[in-house]
């Protein structure tokens, strides 16, 4: 029996022959190393599918071997059913050091029958205080949904099964800072927030319905450019239209050569953040009682140049 799962496909080329191509379902062993969680975290079904467990005692986390600077990740992930208030699922990447870079997806637990919420915020150098927070359009904890992040030069975009739902823009030219030195690992975790996650910590997590569990797959990181690998040898991939990795240039070329989203991706963004969107930052006169982050104020401010 062979232990992977095997798909093949017939490609029809343009000259008249026909390839086989077999792709091996992803292996989890070869991609995450579990950092902590002393057995709670466990990677199972010949390395396709990972469970983070939390209980009282403690959570779970993971985290990539290789390192990236630039890419496109997407993973595939089931949040914890019922209620699962206080809890707090993560999927993000993230660079070391004090003045580290971060571009997180948060999943904040709810009460039985209440929407998940999903929280994202962008670091650069240390500093945060980018929150966007928005209600999914389905329930997450059903079944599996495909969240991705893009980092490249020109931009981030926060994805949702395909659909964009942030954008995090490159304005380094009006003095906001922008990730684009440090190389990320992509890390994954499930954690005990009950002091913040629900409600503002209003709503404490119950232990009874314990221990969560959720879960992952499908992890792709083939669109990203590795940095470094954990057994010493570093590959520094050059992140340029057909320079990375990648078994498909083209594909590479089409994110790390995207300077903005096109007319369609942004219709699905403002409908995206017109209905689910439930806070952002940039609307929050109250807590930026001095002003505005500058790139919040961007738009307005090119409007206003050319008029």
């Amino acid at each position: 029996m062979v232990s992977h799962t095997l798909l093949v496909i017939s490609i029809s080329l343009f000259v008249g022959l026909n390839i086989l191509l077999v792709v091996h379902a992803k292996d989890f062993n070869q991609d995450i190393d579990i950092t902590w969680g002393d057995g709670r975290g466990n990677i199972v079904n010949n390395g396709t599918l990972l469970n983070l467990s939390l209980d009282q005692s403690s959570g779970s986390g993971f985290q990539s071997k290789a390192e990236y600077l630039y890419g496109k990740v997407d993973m595939q992930i089931k949040l914890v059913p019922g209620n699962s208030a206080g809890t707090v699922t993560t999927f993000y990447l993230k660079s070391q050091g004090l003045t580290w870079d971060e571009i997180d997806f948060e999943f904040l637990g709810n009460v039985s029958g209440d929407p998940y919420i999903v929280h994202t915020n962008v670091y650069t150098q240390g500093q945060g205080d980018r929150e966007q927070q928005f209600y999914l359009w389905f329930d997450p904890t059903a079944e599996f949904h495909n969240y991705s992040i893009l980092w490249n030069p020109s931009h981030i975009v926060f994805y949702v099964d395909g659909k964009p739902i942030r954008e995090f823009k490159n304005l380094e030219a009006m003095g906001v800072a922008y990730p684009k030195s440090q190389a990320m690992r992509m890390y994954g975790s499930l954690w005990n927030a009950d002091d913040w996650a629900t409600r503002g910590g209003l709503v404490k997590t119950n232990w009874s319905q314990g221990p969560f569990i959720a879960s992952f797959k499908n992890y792709n990181s083939e669109n990203a450019c590795a940095w470094s690998t954990d057994n010493g040898t570093t590959a520094t991939t050059p992140c340029s239209p057909g320079g990375s990795k990648s078994s498909s240039s083209s594909s590479t070329s089409e994110w790390f050569s995207q300077r903005g989203m096109d007319s369609s991706s942004q219709k699905v963004l403002r409908w995206v953040q017109k209905k689910f969107m439930v806070y952002n930052y940039c609307k929050d006169k109250k807590r930026f009682s001095k002003g505005l982050p500058v790139e919040c104020t961007a738009k307005n401010k090119n409007k206003n140049k050319k008029s």
